[in-house]
């Protein structure tokens, strides 16, 4: 009897833990609708979604080990008091059995325009337990619906006092801490109307601490004089526009904003009263960015500060809205905006600048042949980082011929001057009448490593090869399977040519071009970088490329780091990133600046603007090589997990997701490697811990052995569910 009794007893605890256990699954969070983020409280009418069938992307929240969303059950309605009694008016999904949760498409009554609309979802976990309903978020349709448009949020306006203000002979000089592409506002008093005052914006300092009023390049100064009226007032300085960066190529600064310059330092001269920060405001004008999505921080100082830099310039130059060059011309450009595009996504949880700006450029292409294949590229960081596929369907005639498969010849390689470039092949592309020429890095004098320019050119066919095999992804996950047969085929030829043409087999190395037996570290990184060196050569290549240092351009640096990192050589990784040579990204803060150059000096580009975004590769670099968090299937259903810390002690991040943020922290000894992970629900990563070369190891998961595979440098684990976990490497020898 009390056998039975004590057994009861047990019996019911496990029911009442197991219940508990059961009803741990939390409703989702991060709501986004054509990934326009939701807000904190259920109206978000500044963006509107022109999309005839929206789709929904929302994160699980934390709740446990080895969360997997298995089902969910989507509501929208046209009135929130119904909604928030679980009624969808508009559409009631039902229970979906589908572990997707990112562009989930509408499918609902058709949306009426410029309305608004809410909605809410809720998911089912493993054990078929439903979640509450997440908050009730909002969406605003535009005037006119449309099958496929993606949408943009508004420009933001903060408000900045400086960080210090001085007085320095007869004016005041304010300092705002960093440069930002801003207006400015002022309150002044005067007894009397007719009193003038000199303002003074500028980037940087001369060597006697004023306002640089002849800076070098195209970094900004400006001179205002602004008569006073009498008494109290507030003034708002009408900034002149630039003849260059205002021709018809350029973009615009929208009429609810007016123009921007970019400035750090405001000086004020003639003003008789005492001025404090309270007088001046700075208006800095930005694309929405939150400051706390992303951050990172190790033992390196001067990489930490790097980051800091990369991450800045991100926020920084976007006062337009769109990816552009930096302010001498404000034009898009597909190299600027693939570099930006991949910062963008390791600094915040923002994909609509990103994929309106590709899809600007897929339409309006620039004159570099190796540019326009980044469209392709550009195309699937879309796709990869968002899980929405509609871009890539929407555009997949242009990616096709963004590849530029129709300059093809009999070599098994694409060239523009093999006369295939025809006026047909040209409007495929949208380049009408342009020119398309090939450009390797820029500026061409002094960037390219002595690159010798020939017929077929190794860097063009590296991005030629890449394109193709995005291509073959695409077409197989758009459910083109012919094509996607086709674009393997094509891959494999053009790597069998690009092998054949270019690989200098007696020096291990490739060659810059047909006719030619210059080898640039150009050729050989960016074959590294786009795949095409085999595993047998890796070494050699790597060596050739580490003899040439930094040989390229801050744009160059994007796929010089990539490969290097791709072939797991990770002290020399960090070496590039923390130098302190003129050629280097400590260089750009030695120097002053605040957000990242278009050039390393001054010296190596005389004209070069002060707040380029694509020398921000460290921000992506860190992120996804660095710290090795990446997707690999598309909408981070799973990433990988692959530090690569060099002789850092310990490094930290967090990278946000479509899917959630994730966390990493990294350290490292003589004896041990430990990784603390926090992965987001709904995801899989595979997790390569870095080895020492011939050590015997253990591989312990929260504090259990578990088996692991080695492969190359790396230890691979593989079934780590979402959730917290410690993965630590113990070496025996």
């Amino acid at each position: 009897m009390f056998k039975n009794a004590t057994l009861f007893f047990i019996a019911i605890l496990l029911n009442v833990q197991l219940f508990a256990q059961k009803t741990t699954v939390l409703a989702p969070k991060g709501l986004m609708c054509d990934l326009i983020a939701a807000k904190s409280k259920p109206a978000n009418d500044k963006a509107v979604i022109f999309n005839k069938n929206p789709g929904f992307s929302w994160e699980q929240n934390k709740s446990g080990q080895s969360l997997k969303q298995t089902a969910y059950q989507l509501l929208v309605s046209d009135n929130l008091m119904q909604l928030n009694k679980d009624i969808g008016t508009i559409w009631n999904s039902g229970k979906i059995s589908s572990s997707n949760s990112s562009a989930v498409l509408f499918k609902g009554a058709a949306l009426a325009p410029g309305k608004k609309y809410y909605w809410k979802v809720r998911i089912w976990n493993g054990q078929s337990v439903a979640s509450a309903y997440s908050s009730a978020a909002s969406f605003m349709t535009s005037a006119e619906l449309s099958d496929y448009k993606n949408p943009s949020y508004p420009l933001q306006i903060t408000g900045q006092k400086p960080v210090s203000i001085k007085t320095i002979d007869s004016f005041y000089q304010a300092d705002f801490g960093k440069d930002a592409f801003a207006q400015l506002k002022m309150e002044l008093f005067s007894k009397t109307a007719g009193d003038t005052v000199v303002i003074r914006l500028g980037e940087t300092l001369d060597q006697e601490g004023n306002i640089n009023r002849k800076p070098p390049g195209t970094i900004r100064y400006a001179r205002y004089v602004l008569t006073l009226k009498k008494g109290l007032h507030t003034y708002k300085i009408n900034l002149k526009k630039d003849a260059f960066n205002t021709k018809p190529a350029a973009m615009k600064m929208p009429d609810y904003i007016g123009e921007v310059t970019p400035f750090r330092y405001c000086e004020v001269e003639g003003y008789a009263l005492p001025l404090d920060k309270n007088t001046l405001t700075r208006l800095f004008v930005h694309y929405p960015f939150d400051d706390h999505a992303a951050s990172f921080h190790s033992s390196d100082p001067t990489l930490n500060a790097i980051w800091d830099l990369c991450k800045y310039a991100i926020k920084a130059t976007s006062f337009l809205g769109i990816y552009v060059d930096g302010d001498r011309e404000r034009i898009p450009y597909e190299a600027d905006a693939y570099i930006n595009q991949l910062s963008h996504y390791a600094v915040d949880k923002e994909f609509t600048m990103a994929r309106n700006s590709h899809e600007y450029l897929i339409t309006h292409p620039t004159w570099p042949t190796e540019w326009n294949l980044q469209s392709v590229l550009m195309a699937w960081n879309d796709y990869l980082y968002t899980g929405d596929s509609r871009s890539i369907a929407h555009y997949y005639k242009d990616l096709q011929a963004k590849t530029l498969v129709s300059l093809t010849d009999s070599t098994g390689l694409i060239s523009t001057l093999n006369g295939r470039l025809t006026d047909e092949v040209k409007a495929s592309i949208h380049r009408g009448n342009g020119a398309l020429k090939d450009i390797v890095d820029w500026p061409l004098n002094t960037e390219t490593d002595g690159f010798v320019f020939t017929k077929y050119n190794a860097v063009v066919n590296a991005f030629h090869y890449r394109s193709l095999i995005i291509m073959e992804q695409i077409a197989t996950d758009l459910g083109k399977a012919t094509d996607a047969e086709m674009y393997r085929n094509k891959a494999a030829n053009v790597k069998v040519a690009f092998h054949k043409m270019f690989f200098d087999s007696n020096r291990k190395v490739f060659v810059d071009g047909i006719g030619t037996d210059h080898a640039s570290l150009h050729a050989n990184a960016f074959a590294l970088a786009l795949g095409l060196v085999d595993s047998k050569d890796v070494d050699n290549v790597l060596a050739f490329i580490k003899s040439r240092g930094m040989a390229c351009s801050v744009y160059g640096s994007q796929f010089l780091l990539d490969g290097i990192y791709d072939a797991q050589d990770s002290d020399y990784g960090l070496s590039l990133l923390t130098s302190k040579t003129d050629r280097s990204w400590f260089n750009m803060l030695r120097v002053g600046s605040t957000i990242t150059l278009e050039a390393w000096d001054n010296k190596y580009k005389p004209n070069q603007d002060w707040n380029h975004a694509w020398g921000a590769a460290p921000a992506n670099i860190i992120s996804r090589k660095l710290m090795g968090i990446a997707p690999i299937t598309p909408g981070w259903t799973s990433f990988v997990i692959k530090p690569q810390i060099g002789t850092l002690k310990e490094a930290q991040i967090t990278v946000p997701t479509i899917k959630g943020t994730i966390l990493a922290a990294y350290q490292q000894t003589r004896d041990w490697f430990i990784a603390n992970i926090e992965i987001p629900g709904n995801t899989t990563p595979k997790i390569y811990l870095p080895l020492k070369n011939g050590s015997p190891f253990k591989v312990f998961l929260d504090g259990k052995l578990v088996k692991a595979q080695q492969i190359n440098r790396t230890a691979f684990v593989e079934q780590v569910g979402s959730g917290k976990h410690t993965l630590k490497i113990v070496y025996l020898n």
